[in-house]
Protein backbone atom coordinates (compact mmCIF):
# COMPACT_ATOMS: atom_id res chain seq x y z
CA UNK A 1 0.00 0.00 0.00
CA UNK A 2 0.95 3.50 -0.48
CA UNK A 3 2.07 5.87 2.63
CA UNK A 4 3.00 9.46 2.53
CA UNK A 5 6.91 9.40 3.30
CA UNK A 6 7.89 12.86 2.05
CA UNK A 7 6.53 16.08 2.32
CA UNK A 8 6.64 19.08 1.01
CA UNK A 9 6.47 22.64 2.53
CA UNK A 10 6.79 25.86 0.72
CA UNK A 11 9.27 27.93 3.12
CA UNK A 12 12.26 27.01 5.36
CA UNK A 13 10.15 28.83 8.22
CA UNK A 14 7.65 25.88 7.78
CA UNK A 15 10.49 23.55 7.55
CA UNK A 16 11.91 24.51 10.65
CA UNK A 17 8.28 25.17 12.67
CA UNK A 18 7.67 21.29 11.78
CA UNK A 19 10.71 19.70 13.10
CA UNK A 20 11.36 17.13 14.62
CA UNK A 21 8.81 15.41 11.81
CA UNK A 22 7.34 12.05 12.98
CA UNK A 23 9.75 8.76 12.14
CA UNK A 24 9.39 7.99 8.97
CA UNK A 25 8.20 11.31 7.24
CA UNK A 26 10.80 13.32 5.57
CA UNK A 27 9.95 16.87 5.35
CA UNK A 28 11.35 18.89 2.58
CA UNK A 29 10.82 22.62 0.94
CA UNK A 30 9.57 23.05 -2.22
CA UNK A 31 8.29 26.73 -2.68
CA UNK A 32 7.19 25.93 -6.34
CA UNK A 33 9.16 27.95 -8.22
CA UNK A 34 12.70 26.17 -8.19
CA UNK A 35 13.16 22.40 -7.74
CA UNK A 36 12.40 21.38 -4.36
CA UNK A 37 15.13 20.71 -1.94
CA UNK A 38 16.53 17.84 0.62
CA UNK A 39 14.30 15.34 -2.12
CA UNK A 40 13.74 15.03 -6.02
CA UNK A 41 10.44 15.69 -7.32
CA UNK A 42 9.55 12.51 -7.68
CA UNK A 43 10.26 11.33 -4.26
CA UNK A 44 7.28 14.08 -3.35
CA UNK A 45 4.43 12.03 -1.74
CA UNK A 46 2.47 15.27 -0.40
CA UNK A 47 2.58 18.93 -0.91
CA UNK A 48 1.61 21.85 1.25
CA UNK A 49 0.58 24.40 -1.11
CA UNK A 50 1.68 28.11 -0.66
CA UNK A 51 -0.62 30.55 1.53
CA UNK A 52 -2.79 33.12 -0.50
CA UNK A 53 -1.95 31.56 -4.04
CA UNK A 54 -4.55 30.13 -6.45
CA UNK A 55 -3.59 26.95 -9.08
CA UNK A 56 -2.87 29.73 -11.95
CA UNK A 57 0.42 29.88 -9.83
CA UNK A 58 1.52 26.73 -8.79
CA UNK A 59 -0.39 24.60 -10.81
CA UNK A 60 2.89 23.60 -13.59
CA UNK A 61 4.54 22.66 -10.71
CA UNK A 62 2.29 20.46 -8.80
CA UNK A 63 1.46 19.08 -11.85
CA UNK A 64 4.97 17.83 -12.76
CA UNK A 65 5.41 16.14 -9.42
CA UNK A 66 4.69 12.54 -11.03
CA UNK A 67 4.05 10.79 -7.59
CA UNK A 68 2.27 12.63 -5.87
CA UNK A 69 -0.69 11.54 -3.29
CA UNK A 70 -1.80 14.31 -1.61
CA UNK A 71 -2.06 18.40 -1.72
CA UNK A 72 -2.44 20.59 1.37
CA UNK A 73 -4.22 23.82 1.05
CA UNK A 74 -3.36 26.44 3.98
CA UNK A 75 -6.78 28.03 3.32
CA UNK A 76 -10.53 27.04 3.65
CA UNK A 77 -11.25 27.38 0.11
CA UNK A 78 -9.90 24.95 -2.51
CA UNK A 79 -11.80 25.46 -5.21
CA UNK A 80 -9.85 24.56 -8.25
CA UNK A 81 -6.89 22.39 -6.83
CA UNK A 82 -8.97 18.80 -7.13
CA UNK A 83 -9.61 19.89 -11.05
CA UNK A 84 -6.05 20.67 -11.44
CA UNK A 85 -4.80 17.37 -9.67
CA UNK A 86 -7.34 15.01 -10.84
CA UNK A 87 -8.90 12.06 -8.82
CA UNK A 88 -5.83 9.82 -7.75
CA UNK A 89 -4.80 12.39 -5.54
CA UNK A 90 -6.04 13.75 -2.05
CA UNK A 91 -6.63 17.19 -0.94
CA UNK A 92 -6.78 18.25 2.16
CA UNK A 93 -7.88 21.80 3.52
CA UNK A 94 -6.79 24.18 6.54
CA UNK A 95 -10.56 23.99 7.69
CA UNK A 96 -10.77 25.26 11.50
CA UNK A 97 -7.59 27.32 11.59
CA UNK A 98 -9.29 30.78 9.95
CA UNK A 99 -12.42 30.32 11.51
CA UNK A 100 -11.90 32.88 14.20
CA UNK A 101 -10.15 35.53 12.12
CA UNK A 102 -12.61 35.24 9.45
CA UNK A 103 -15.62 35.52 12.40
CA UNK A 104 -13.62 38.61 13.87
CA UNK A 105 -13.57 40.15 10.57
CA UNK A 106 -17.11 39.91 9.06
CA UNK A 107 -18.61 41.03 12.51
CA UNK A 108 -15.98 43.55 12.42
CA UNK A 109 -17.01 44.62 9.00
CA UNK A 110 -20.33 44.75 10.06
CA UNK A 111 -19.81 46.90 12.83
CA UNK A 112 -17.65 49.67 11.29
CA UNK A 113 -20.15 50.05 8.30
CA UNK A 114 -23.05 49.87 10.43
CA UNK A 115 -21.24 52.59 13.67
CA UNK A 116 -19.70 54.59 10.63
CA UNK A 117 -16.44 54.06 11.82
CA UNK A 118 -15.60 53.87 7.75
CA UNK A 119 -17.17 57.70 7.23
CA UNK A 120 -15.47 58.66 10.75
CA UNK A 121 -12.09 57.39 8.62
CA UNK A 122 -12.61 59.62 5.41
CA UNK A 123 -13.77 62.90 7.79
CA UNK A 124 -10.84 62.21 9.92
CA UNK A 125 -8.46 62.51 6.90
CA UNK A 126 -10.34 65.71 6.19
CA UNK A 127 -9.81 67.16 9.92
CA UNK A 128 -13.65 67.20 9.90
CA UNK A 129 -16.16 66.29 13.20
CA UNK A 130 -19.36 65.18 11.61
CA UNK A 131 -21.77 63.62 14.25
CA UNK A 132 -24.19 61.43 13.19
CA UNK A 133 -26.82 59.04 14.21
CA UNK A 134 -26.09 55.48 12.40
CA UNK A 135 -28.05 51.82 12.68
CA UNK A 136 -25.58 50.13 14.90
CA UNK A 137 -25.65 46.13 14.90
CA UNK A 138 -27.79 45.93 18.10
CA UNK A 139 -31.39 44.57 17.53
CA UNK A 140 -30.41 44.39 13.71
CA UNK A 141 -32.06 41.34 11.80
CA UNK A 142 -28.92 39.52 10.77
CA UNK A 143 -29.24 37.00 7.72
CA UNK A 144 -26.26 34.68 8.22
CA UNK A 145 -25.82 32.62 4.45
CA UNK A 146 -23.04 29.79 5.34
CA UNK A 147 -23.30 27.08 8.60
CA UNK A 148 -20.12 25.83 8.17
CA UNK A 149 -17.29 25.91 10.48
CA UNK A 150 -16.92 29.95 10.17
CA UNK A 151 -20.38 30.22 9.76
CA UNK A 152 -20.97 28.51 13.67
CA UNK A 153 -18.05 31.19 14.82
CA UNK A 154 -19.80 34.23 13.10
CA UNK A 155 -23.04 33.47 14.57
CA UNK A 156 -21.37 32.91 18.34
CA UNK A 157 -19.77 36.30 17.91
CA UNK A 158 -23.31 37.82 16.78
CA UNK A 159 -24.50 36.38 19.70
CA UNK A 160 -23.64 38.81 22.61
CA UNK A 161 -24.71 41.96 20.02
CA UNK A 162 -28.72 41.13 20.92
CA UNK A 163 -29.52 40.36 16.66
CA UNK A 164 -31.87 39.04 15.78
CA UNK A 165 -30.59 35.93 13.58
CA UNK A 166 -31.50 33.76 10.64
CA UNK A 167 -28.94 31.32 8.96
CA UNK A 168 -29.42 29.65 6.05
CA UNK A 169 -27.84 26.49 4.80
CA UNK A 170 -27.94 24.22 1.15
CA UNK A 171 -30.68 22.63 2.33
CA UNK A 172 -33.70 23.52 5.46
CA UNK A 173 -32.80 21.58 8.52
CA UNK A 174 -32.67 22.07 12.22
CA UNK A 175 -29.22 21.55 14.35
CA UNK A 176 -28.36 22.40 17.61
CA UNK A 177 -28.21 25.92 17.43
CA UNK A 178 -31.93 25.77 16.06
CA UNK A 179 -33.39 25.99 12.71
CA UNK A 180 -31.54 26.26 9.03
CA UNK A 181 -33.22 27.43 6.00
CA UNK A 182 -32.62 26.14 2.56
CA UNK A 183 -30.96 28.45 0.02
CA UNK A 184 -34.16 28.36 -1.86
CA UNK A 185 -35.89 30.84 0.84
CA UNK A 186 -32.98 33.05 -0.07
CA UNK A 187 -35.45 35.69 -1.96
CA UNK A 188 -38.11 35.62 0.70
CA UNK A 189 -35.59 35.91 3.84
CA UNK A 190 -33.36 38.55 2.37
CA UNK A 191 -36.34 40.84 2.18
CA UNK A 192 -36.50 41.29 6.15
CA UNK A 193 -33.11 41.17 6.30
CA UNK A 194 -30.88 43.92 7.57
CA UNK A 195 -27.64 42.44 7.15
CA UNK A 196 -26.62 39.83 4.90
CA UNK A 197 -23.58 38.07 5.67
CA UNK A 198 -22.29 35.67 3.34
CA UNK A 199 -19.52 32.89 4.17
CA UNK A 200 -20.91 29.77 1.94
CA UNK A 201 -17.88 27.80 0.27
CA UNK A 202 -17.99 28.70 -3.56
CA UNK A 203 -18.93 25.89 -5.29
CA UNK A 204 -20.85 25.31 -8.73
CA UNK A 205 -24.32 25.39 -6.35
CA UNK A 206 -23.40 28.67 -4.31
CA UNK A 207 -21.46 30.52 -7.16
CA UNK A 208 -23.80 33.94 -7.72
CA UNK A 209 -26.46 32.55 -5.05
CA UNK A 210 -26.44 35.89 -3.47
CA UNK A 211 -27.51 37.74 -7.11
CA UNK A 212 -29.99 40.56 -8.31
CA UNK A 213 -33.22 39.25 -7.23
CA UNK A 214 -32.01 38.98 -3.69
CA UNK A 215 -30.40 42.22 -3.88
CA UNK A 216 -33.30 43.73 -5.34
CA UNK A 217 -35.48 42.12 -2.33
CA UNK A 218 -33.30 43.85 0.92
CA UNK A 219 -34.52 46.99 2.26
CA UNK A 220 -33.51 50.25 1.32
CA UNK A 221 -30.14 50.72 3.69
CA UNK A 222 -29.12 47.28 4.27
CA UNK A 223 -25.63 45.78 4.53
CA UNK A 224 -24.03 43.24 2.77
CA UNK A 225 -20.66 41.42 3.87
CA UNK A 226 -19.08 39.49 2.08
CA UNK A 227 -16.20 37.78 3.86
CA UNK A 228 -16.58 33.79 1.85
CA UNK A 229 -15.67 34.51 -2.05
CA UNK A 230 -16.19 36.79 -4.35
CA UNK A 231 -18.10 34.87 -7.02
CA UNK A 232 -20.74 34.11 -4.20
CA UNK A 233 -22.35 37.36 -5.02
CA UNK A 234 -23.02 38.85 -8.28
CA UNK A 235 -20.74 41.55 -8.43
CA UNK A 236 -22.26 43.67 -11.01
CA UNK A 237 -25.51 43.62 -9.45
CA UNK A 238 -24.10 44.19 -6.26
CA UNK A 239 -21.81 47.55 -7.74
CA UNK A 240 -25.16 48.85 -9.35
CA UNK A 241 -26.92 48.56 -5.89
CA UNK A 242 -24.07 50.07 -4.24
CA UNK A 243 -23.16 53.14 -6.47
CA UNK A 244 -26.92 53.99 -6.44
CA UNK A 245 -27.26 54.55 -2.52
CA UNK A 246 -29.95 51.79 -1.94
CA UNK A 247 -27.24 48.89 0.13
CA UNK A 248 -23.75 49.43 1.49
CA UNK A 249 -21.18 46.81 1.18
CA UNK A 250 -18.49 45.46 3.44
CA UNK A 251 -16.28 43.40 1.55
CA UNK A 252 -13.06 41.51 2.15
CA UNK A 253 -13.34 39.26 -0.89
CA UNK A 254 -14.74 40.22 -4.60
CA UNK A 255 -15.07 38.77 -8.00
CA UNK A 256 -12.32 39.80 -9.98
CA UNK A 257 -9.70 40.08 -7.15
CA UNK A 258 -7.84 42.60 -6.56
CA UNK A 259 -11.05 44.75 -7.13
CA UNK A 260 -10.26 46.57 -10.29
CA UNK A 261 -8.55 50.29 -10.80
CA UNK A 262 -11.28 52.37 -11.52
CA UNK A 263 -13.83 50.68 -9.98
CA UNK A 264 -16.87 52.54 -8.76
CA UNK A 265 -16.67 50.52 -5.33
CA UNK A 266 -13.55 52.44 -4.71
CA UNK A 267 -15.36 55.42 -4.31
CA UNK A 268 -18.48 54.27 -3.31
CA UNK A 269 -19.23 56.03 -0.25
CA UNK A 270 -21.34 52.90 1.14
CA UNK A 271 -18.27 51.03 0.87
CA UNK A 272 -15.84 49.23 2.74
CA UNK A 273 -13.10 47.30 0.80
CA UNK A 274 -10.65 44.94 2.83
CA UNK A 275 -7.84 43.04 0.78
CA UNK A 276 -8.73 39.19 1.32
CA UNK A 277 -7.42 39.21 4.64
CA UNK A 278 -10.10 37.40 6.74
CA UNK A 279 -7.55 34.42 7.73
CA UNK A 280 -4.15 36.70 7.62
CA UNK A 281 -3.88 37.69 11.35
CA UNK A 282 -1.30 36.24 13.96
CA UNK A 283 -3.48 33.25 14.85
CA UNK A 284 -2.93 32.33 11.24
CA UNK A 285 0.69 30.59 11.88
CA UNK A 286 0.23 29.06 14.96
CA UNK A 287 -2.43 27.20 14.08
CA UNK A 288 -1.70 26.20 10.88
CA UNK A 289 1.24 24.54 12.50
CA UNK A 290 -0.27 22.14 14.52
CA UNK A 291 -2.96 21.37 11.92
CA UNK A 292 0.16 20.01 9.95
CA UNK A 293 1.66 18.51 12.67
CA UNK A 294 -1.27 16.47 13.39
CA UNK A 295 -1.02 15.45 9.77
CA UNK A 296 2.28 14.43 9.74
CA UNK A 297 1.47 12.13 11.99
CA UNK A 298 -1.13 10.68 10.78
CA UNK A 299 0.81 10.11 7.71
CA UNK A 300 3.73 8.50 10.00
CA UNK A 301 0.74 6.32 11.38
CA UNK A 302 -0.63 5.06 7.73
CA UNK A 303 -4.04 6.94 8.71
CA UNK A 304 -6.27 8.96 7.23
CA UNK A 305 -5.82 12.71 7.80
CA UNK A 306 -8.53 15.32 8.98
CA UNK A 307 -10.19 17.65 6.55
CA UNK A 308 -9.97 15.71 3.57
CA UNK A 309 -12.04 17.29 0.65
CA UNK A 310 -11.02 14.84 -1.79
CA UNK A 311 -9.72 11.10 -0.69
CA UNK A 312 -7.95 10.31 -3.81
CA UNK A 313 -6.44 6.44 -4.74
CA UNK A 314 -4.25 6.73 -1.42
CA UNK A 315 -7.48 6.81 0.86
CA UNK A 316 -10.66 4.99 -1.11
Amino acid sequence: MDRIKTVSVPSVEMLDALQPAPEGISVVVWDFEADPVGAELAEIDAAVLPYMSTPDSFGAAVTSAPNLLLVHTQSTGYEGIPELVGDDVAVTSAAGVHAAATAELAVGLTIASLRGIDDAVRNQTLGQWRPGRYLGLADRKVLLVGVGGIGVEIARRLEPFEVVLTRVGSSARDDEWGHVHGSDELVALAGEAEVLIVITPLTDTTRGLINAEVLAAMPDGSLVVNVARGAVVDSDALTAEVTAGRLSAALDVFDPEPVPEGHPLWSASGALITPHSGGNTGAFWPRMIKLLQRQLVSFAAGEEPINLVQRGSLYR
